[in-house]
């Protein structure tokens, strides 16, 4: 055997390895990549999960007053045990005489949340204010602040992580901002008479649109 025919042997060896090897790699990269996914999916949730504890056990330390500016998102179906767990603490809250006020974005969808938590007994208001888009808060007595990160930058993006500031310093700033912004928002019910008037349909059309209660729909429509 010639050595040109032992190294084209050779050749086609190594040629036939350095695929398998390059097929391995790939195989190996999507299984990385695929586990890095659901790391990731599973640390939002996590994360998420830990925002909304803290906002729940700071609202339960409050002794006269909360206040803040939130999403007001449509609750997802992982979201509705926790929107239910602070419809609890607004309960509690307001049954002694501590103020809840909350502000939302002015989008038609956060009429839902804003009736929720209208029932509960806080005070709801829509705002159009220039409010910074990758920030929610909630300010606890002027004591501490609460603060919400979305993922990305936008007013109807998730909150997926909180952080608990027990600074009065920045909660006097915030508390300052929210109140600057309160005078000139619309009230729940105003807001939502004004979203009836503007689609002109029926309470029971505007039912399944907004997921309020159509007797709701009926009353807001008749101030």
């Amino acid at each position: 055997m010639s050595i040109e025919t032992v190294l084209l042997i050779l050749e086609s060896v190594l040629l036939a390895a350095t695929i398998v090897l390059l097929l391995y790699s790939i195989r190996e990269g999507k299984e990385r990549r695929g586990l890095l996914l659901e790391v990731g999916k599973a640390t939002k949730i996590l994360t998420r999960q830990e925002y909304f504890l803290t906002v729940k056990d700071s609202m339960m330390d409050a002794q006269d007053e909360i206040v803040g500016f939130i999403t007001g998102r449509p609750p997802t179906e992982d979201d509705r045990k926790r929107i239910k767990d602070i419809i609890h603490n607004i309960e509690q809250l307001t049954a002694k005489g501590i103020k809840v006020r909350y502000m939302m974005p002015k989008f038609h969808d956060r009429l839902q949340v804003g009736y929720l938590y209208t029932k509960a007994g806080a005070e709801i208001r829509f705002s159009a204010c220039a409010i910074a888009n990758n920030i929610r808060y909630i300010v606890i007595d002027s004591r501490a602040a609460v603060i919400g990160m979305p993922e990305c930058m936008g007013e109807k993006e998730a909150t997926r992580k909180g952080y608990r500031i027990p600074a009065e310093g920045l909660a006097s700033i915030l508390k300052d901002h929210f109140y600057g912004c309160w005078e000139e928002s619309v009230p729940y019910s105003e807001y939502g008479k004004e979203i009836i008037e503007q689609t002109g349909a029926s309470a029971k059309v505007l039912e399944k649109e907004l997921h309020v209660d159509s007797g709701e729909l009926e009353r807001l429509a008749s101030l």
